[in-house]
């Protein structure tokens, strides 16, 4: 995990799923860049969005900073959880008593299912063929 202030900058990782988020956070206008293209165009879904705004409207700290992000694997969904984490990871690092209420609203806690893998002789991870008797 990288720790960067130089010109109150800070570095931060997220994951969720297969996705890995790598953010540096930045005081600011609240604008949100993700691999080059800003929010509302890269996650199409206002849910996605709203989901990782939580971070913001949980801390009071909407509009205070700029976001720059690269997202790696993973789908949109997995993307946008691990952009969560990374974001309230980095409001931690920033100001450290912002670690309970983003605790309280489980943003700290990294989610770590992830699918199960497909097991031979079978169509699925759990599911069995069909049992014939005769």
């Amino acid at each position: 995990m990288a720790i960067s202030k130089k010109s109150d900058e800070v570095l931060a990782t997220g994951r969720r799923k297969c996705a890995v988020a790598r953010i540096r956070l930045t005081s600011g206008t609240g604008k949100i860049v993700l691999n080059g293209r800003d929010m509302a165009e890269y996650f199409s879904s206002e849910a996605l969005c709203g989901f990782v705004n939580q971070v913001f409207k949980v801390t009071e700290t909407a509009g205070k900073f700029d976001v720059a992000a690269n997202l790696d694997g993973g789908g949109i969904a997995g993307q946008a959880g691990a952009l969560r984490h990374g974001l309230a990871r980095a409001l931690v690092k920033l100001d450290e008593s912002y670690r309970a209420i983003l605790k309280a609203n489980g943003m700290m806690t990294r989610d770590a299912r992830v699918k199960e893998r497909k097991k031979s002789g079978q169509p699925g991870a759990r599911r069995r063929f069909q049992f014939s008797k005769r």
